[in-house]
């Protein structure tokens, strides 16, 4: 018998930093081992490209914040929710960012599920928010209740690639323009 390692957590974020570079937009590879709290790592993640944004460092526009690894959720006692790490982390990026102009985010579980659901993760973009204000959710309450894929599937942004039976990592990507 012989094994062959056909996808790597490291190789999924390259083959994402070589689209991006196709497009003439600089790749940033942050990790491929981001293990923390999903809502943490979108609090520094916004708060990395409000500095890009801001003040143009520590990288110029076009740039593409890249990472992957298996961030975590803790739901308290008496709680549940839909939705997954990926969706979650989306989530807390779109109220840390608040519409910001410019900015489009992916995050999806490579072997297309993301928790409980059936969708790989989600997309995030200015509008997310604004096409869920009519909706019945409303997305501090959908963070608070764990339920990124209620507030995603309300905003039409749940990525959906059905079973990829490839499971390398999650895979995050933040592109700034």
């Amino acid at each position: 018998m012989q094994n062959k390692v056909i996808a790597t957590a490291r190789g999924s974020l390259l083959a994402g930093a070589e689209c991006f570079r196709a497009e003439g937009v600089r790749p940033v590879i942050l990790g491929d081992m981001v293990t923390v709290e999903a809502r943490d790592v979108a609090s520094t993640y916004a708060a990395l490209v409000r500095e890009i944004r801001e003040h143009g460092e520590p990288f110029a526009t076009p740039v593409a914040l890249i990472s992957g690894g298996e961030c975590t959720v803790t739901i308290p006692a008496g709680k549940s929710g839909r939705g997954g790490r990926c969706s979650e982390f989306l989530l807390s990026l779109a109220l840390e960012l608040d519409g910001m102009g410019g900015v489009h985010a992916i995050a999806a579980d490579t072997d297309g599920i993301d928790g409980s659901e059936d969708n790989a993760g989600a997309i995030l973009d200015p509008w997310t928010v604004a096409r869920t204000a009519s909706a019945c959710c409303p997305e501090r309450k959908a963070l608070d209740d764990h339920d990124a894929w209620g507030f995603f599937d309300a905003a039409g942004g749940l990525v959906s690639t059905g079973p990829t039976l490839t499971n390398v990592n999650d895979y995050r990507a933040i592109l700034i323009l």
